[in-house]
This record gives structure tokens, C-alpha cells and sequence, in this order.
């Protein structure tokens, strides 16, 4: 039997504050492998006390996970027989629109190592976008797994409002959507190469000033303007930028 112990010692396993909770770590690193093609439409899966062993978690956390998969319309399960996959069904997924994959295949999960956050005035090498000449702007690393794959410098439009940097998680999207009641739905990305910017950290390999492949993007929330601009530079010997057309 189960019990609430349980859900104390996930919460105690080494977990950052501003992650994720586990079982949408569990389900996030799921859908991710469900795009990638490494969990195909109909494949049974292990049976639940060995796929909480796999994830360092309990059974009741697990349980959690695939509920979550369930209730998107992407794991049938079935009584007496098994958990078995439903591929092809849309996503609410967290990082549904995180495009970055291991260069050796499968999605991996997302993380985030926040650097800074400062509210500055827009650099001249931004489009237009928003309502504010000021804009919040995130640094950070990100990880596949354990992995350093990218750098990125994300620039939310002051006139959406400002985010304590005690609120900020691994997901900004999510964190957007609990401060400021604001939710991304879109997006547009222009990938060319670019110099790896000189703050950042040594765990990303590519040196400073070396060139790599480089993202741009405009996003879009409920109002018609674009609110909010990014930069990523990814290290193409760790990562692919990965776009599906169903």
C-alpha cells in the first residue's frame, strides 16, 4: 500500500524547487519520447513497478504520471492486460514547444539553469514587439537530461508585466501562465548560425565567439502582438532542432 510518505520522498530525491513536479517530469519525458517515435502507437508498456523503479520514483508518482498521459488521450490502459500507448492525439504537453532533441535520438526533458534575470531596456537587435521600450530578460541554460545543450536569452515585453525571479521555473511558459495569467499558444522560429554570446557558463561547450546554430523566436499569447522574443544557441554536437508535420 501506498501513501503519502510516498509523495514526501519524491518531493526529498534531490528535486530543485523551481522543477517540475515528478510526475510531470514523468509524463513531459514520455509525450517527448511519444514524438520522437521511441514509444510507438500500441506499444505495451512495462508493468508499473518496474517503470518506477526505471524513474527513481514510487508507483504512486507513476501512477500520477500515466494518468496525466491518459487524460490527454495518449495511454489506453487496459484491466488485466497492461498500459499501452495512443500516439497521434494532440498535447497539452509543457514543453510542447521546445524543439530541441538529443542528437542521438528520443526527446529527453527538458531543464533549465536560470542565470539572470534583469529588466532592461530592448537591445537594437530585436524586432518590434509589444508595448513596452523595456522588457524582462532571462538567461539561462538549458539541459536534455543531464546534458548542456543550449544557451538562451529570452525577452518578455514589459507591458505584459514583470516575474519575481523567486517565481521563475524550468518552464517559463508555465511560469507565465501561474504570475501573470499569461499563456503562449504560438510561435514562429528562424534558425541560421550565430557567435555563442560571451556570458555563457563553461558547461556549455561551444566556446564564446564559436559559431553555432541559432534560433530566433517570436511568440505569441491571447492578444494579437507578438509578446514576448527569444535568442538559443544550441550545441549541434548534443542537440538537433526537431519540427514534425502530422
Amino acid at each position: 500500500m501506498v501513501g503519502a510518505g510516498d509523495d514526501r520522498a519524491d518531493a526529498q530525491a534531490g528535486q530543485r524547487g523551481d522543477a517540475l513536479p515528478v510526475h510531470l517530469q514523468i509524463s513531459e519525458m514520455m509525450i517527448r519520447e511519444i514524438g520522437a517515435g521511441r514509444l510507438a502507437d500500441g506499444q505495451r508498456l512495462p508493468p508499473e513497478r518496474r517503470m518506477a523503479a526505471d524513474h527513481g520514483t514510487t508507483v504512486r508518482t507513476l501512477r500520477k504520471a500515466l494518468a496525466e498521459l491518459e487524460a490527454q488521450g495518449l495511454l489506453e490502459r487496459r484491466q488485466g492486460s497492461g498500459n499501452y500507448i495512443r500516439a497521434g492525439a494532440p498535447t497539452r504537453a509543457v514543453y510542447s514547444m521546445f524543439r530541441l532533441e538529443h542528437a542521438q535520438g528520443g526527446g529527453g526533458l527538458p531543464r533549465a539553469q536560470l542565470l539572470s534575470v534583469e529588466t532592461l531596456d530592448k537591445d537594437a537587435d530585436q524586432p518590434a514587439y509589444g508595448t513596452s521600450r523595456r522588457a524582462t530578460r532571462f538567461r539561462r541554460l538549458r539541459f536534455l537530461d543531464d546534458t548542456p545543450i543550449a544557451v538562451e536569452e529570452i525577452w518578455l515585453d514589459g507591458g505584459a508585466g514583470e516575474i519575481p525571479p523567486q517565481m521563475v521555473q524550468d518552464s517559463l511558459y508555465l511560469t507565465y501562465k501561474r504570475a501573470l495569467k499569461l499563456w503562449i499558444t504560438r510561435a514562429e522560429d528562424r534558425v541560421g548560425l550565430g557567435r555563442v554570446p560571451d556570458w555563457a557558463p563553461p558547461e556549455f561547450a561551444p566556446p564564446p565567439g564559436s559559431v553555432t546554430p541559432f534560433i530566433r523566436r517570436l511568440s505569441w499569447a491571447q492578444a494579437p502582438g507578438a509578446v514576448e522574443f527569444s535568442r538559443t544557441w544550441y550545441d549541434s554536437d548534443r542537440a538537433l532542432y526537431v519540427q514534425r508535420l502530422v
